[in-house]
């Protein structure tokens, strides 16, 4: 049993929780509690599970089947003290697992060559609360991925990785430079963009969305830059009633993403 935070493991484990350059240099990152850790599982991307003492006896009925047939097949497994498991976990109420987890992999080419694939492009997102509720989003929506320019918040930072309630791992992803030069990239690739945008002209309902399409939601406080905004294909707007100025940024593009679903199955 690891007990002491000296540990070069936890030292480890603490490093990846804190510092996002260092979860991509070391291109893996800590996922917490029973269901996250079970979705991390059954994708096989689990290094090495960390089970705090009071919750070791509650392993075997937690998982499922297949999720104890990856542990058993062999996944090592450290048993920490329950003060040092407090003191490493990201929560209120640690559920007592956490795992160190290999991060997901994609291609952009895995998810961008249907005729008709939708994806969400996100430009400077920084809250993550919003990055995750957006990727969970879009699972439930049926987009095919997302594209985020490398100024959003990590995708692995812990409270995204909660918010996303598992899509994580299942919601392909692609992190672009420049947001600007991925607009221009998927135009030539006879992607329609439209932008969510308060000088839109026409109402985000009133489009077809046919065929490819790509859609841009931007910064929470100052929306999408001028030069990503003006190489939109077309500029839409949500109508608001009352003095509100704008919209969360995860509502907006739930409600894009959810009336692009609704128009390619209609």
């Amino acid at each position: 049993m690891i007990e002491s935070q000296s540990n070069v493991q936890i030292k480890y484990l603490q490093k990846l929780i804190k510092n996002s350059r260092f979860r991509r240099k070391e291109k893996c990152f800590v996922v917490e509690g029973w269901k996250m850790v079970g979705e991390a599982l059954r994708h096989h991307l689990v290094s090495k599970l960390y089970i705090s003492a009071d919750s070791a006896g509650q392993l075997r009925e937690k998982v499922t089947e297949d999720e104890f047939a990856v542990i058993e097949s062999g996944v090592p497994t450290e048993l920490l003290s329950e003060n040092l498991f407090r003191e490493l976990s990201d929560t209120v109420s640690p559920q007592g697992i956490l795992a160190l987890v290999r991060m997901p992999e994609y291609q952009r080419s895995d998810f961008m060559e249907s005729g008709q694939a939708a994806v969400l492009c996100l430009e400077n997102i920084q809250d993550p609360g919003n990055l995750g509720t957006m990727l969970r989003t879009a699972e439930g929506a049926g987009m095919s991925g997302i594209i985020m320019s490398s100024d959003c918040v990590d995708l692995f930072n812990p409270k995204v990785v909660r918010s996303t309630m598992g899509a994580l791992f299942r919601v392909p992803y692609y992190i672009c430079e420049d947001m600007t030069t991925e607009v221009e990239r998927l135009k030539k690739e006879d992607y329609s963009v439209y932008a969510a945008h308060l000088k839109g002209t026409k109402d985000y309902t009133e489009e077809d969305y046919s065929g490819r399409v790509a859609v841009l939601i931007g910064n929470e406080a100052n929306g999408l830059s001028d030069s990503v905004a003006g190489r939109a294909d077309k500029k839409v707007i949500i109508p608001m009633e009352g003095e509100l100025e704008s919209l969360n940024a995860a509502v907006s593009a739930a409600l894009l993403m959810y009336e692009i679903h609704r128009k390619k199955h209609a």
